[in-house]
């Protein structure tokens, strides 16, 4: 029996990288051998077990051979007999299947080190094509390594798989974790240039994918192209280290652009109330947890309406606030406000361009919440009427703020 550090770990290691996770392989070894040595069987699927102390993954060592369509369509062998290359081969990339024994000598059969050094994604062998999770493991990781690029005939490999339909057997709870996950990495433009380049993108997200191409105001987006600009923002939430839902937010934020009418183009009118309905579509086909889906739906509809708030009136500015549910949830109200920021500055040249309107809603707001609300239903003699005279505190107590805090120039 011998142990053997794999995958992320030993990669992370030889970039100079925090090394988070380890995950080891057991070559020679059975499970009844692990489980006499302490380890705790957690593998559904094929044994793999935790370290009684250091709770790190231990795996024996195993092949893997194609059984059905999809992700989960593998049959497992494990057995002493498995040799290390055997079970490196199994792996996505040559850069994951290097392994380091306990005296830290590397075993590389697949010259992942060369591929470490050249900043490129290439896969391990032909067997690639039957697990279609690996093309968004190679988004992923694209989004992680930036200055990496996909080998192309790597990419041939993942735009066959596209053809051959595997990637329409993934799950949507598998393609929300991965693009989740890259969307948290700090240059998530990659993932999906990585999959646009395979023809993956226009399969899991034809609503974003039908963004490039698709031409807006020069005067208002120098980056002219939607796809790029949407990119930008992404990024530029990415680059404020900005919560999930709010990247998730800025990803959706102008996917209606897809369906204006080219006759119309550059012109985009109406185009927030057609984004909220194919991010609807998007979050119910994806399973979009709540938190997501939820901050999506409001950054499409009301990201105009915040760029255009110095324009409100109190009473405007009021009703917003309610149709967004700020005064329940501010910090939901708060989040849309920094995705609407997010499109403010992914434009070219425009990432340093002021974004006063998400203060001045935020200070709108604050004054709209100052009024005692209860103490007004107290006063009421007739309840039908607090509504309304909740409505007309809250104004008053906007317009004094607006007064004082709206732009002189608008």
């Amino acid at each position: 029996m011998k142990t053997y550090t794999v995958g992320g770990a030993v990669r992370d290691g030889l970039l100079g990288l925090p090394v988070k996770d380890r995950d080891h392989v057991v070559v020679g070894a059975t499970p009844q051998q692990l489980l006499e040595l302490g380890f705790r069987p957690v593998g559904k699927d094929f044994p793999v077990f935790l370290h009684p102390e250091t709770h790190e993954e231990y795996a024996l060592a195993r092949t893997e051979r194609k059984t059905a369509p999809g992700y989960k369509g593998f049959a497992f062998h494990a057995a002493p007999d498995v040799t290390l290359e055997d079970d490196l081969a199994r792996r996505d990339l040559t850069i994951n299947a290097i392994a380091q024994d306990e005296d830290g000598t590397l075993v590389d059969p697949y010259h992942g080190r060369a591929d470490l050094e050249a900043r490129v994604f290439r896969h391990v062998s032909k067997a690639f094509v039957e697990d279609p999770v690996r093309i968004l493991r190679v988004a992923r990781f694209a989004a992680r390594f930036a200055d990496f690029t996909v080998a192309p005939e790597t990419n041939a490999l993942m735009q066959r798989m596209v053809q051959e339909g595997e990637v329409d057997a993934l799950v949507p709870e598998r393609v929300w974790q991965e693009l989740a996950r890259g969307l948290m990495e700090h240059k998530p433009s990659r993932m999906f240039e990585v999959l646009r380049a395979c023809g993956a993108l226009q399969r899991i997200l034809p609503e974003l994918d039908a963004l490039w191409g698709v031409p807006q105001p020069e005067k208002w987006h120098p980056e002219i192209d939607t796809g790029v600009h949407v990119m930008l923002v992404v990024d530029w939430a990415a680059a404020q280290d900005f919560s999930l839902p709010i990247r998730f937010a800025a990803l959706l934020h102008d996917l209606g652009k897809g369906t204006t009418p080219p006759e119309i183009w550059p012109r985009h009118h109406g185009h927030e109330a057609r984004s909220e309905r194919l991010a609807e579509d998007v979050c119910t086909r994806l399973k979009v947890p709540g938190e997501c889906r939820d901050l999506a739906l409001m950054t499409a509809r009301e990201h105009g309406n915040v760029g255009r708030s110095f324009e409100m009136r109190p009473d405007t500015l009021v009703k917003f606030f309610a149709r967004c549910d700020a005064f329940r949830k501010p910090q939901r109200f708060v989040d849309m406000l920094r995705a609407s920021e997010c499109d403010h500055r992914g434009r070219t040249g425009l990432e340093l361009q002021p974004f006063p309107q998400a203060a001045y809603l935020e200070g709108a707001l604050q004054a709209a919440q100052a009024i005692d609300a209860g103490a007004i239903a107290q006063q009421q003699a007739q309840p039908q009427r607090i509504p309304e005279a909740i409505l007309a505190a809250r104004t008053a107590q906007v317009a004094a703020y607006v007064e004082q805090h709206r732009p002189a120039q608008s």
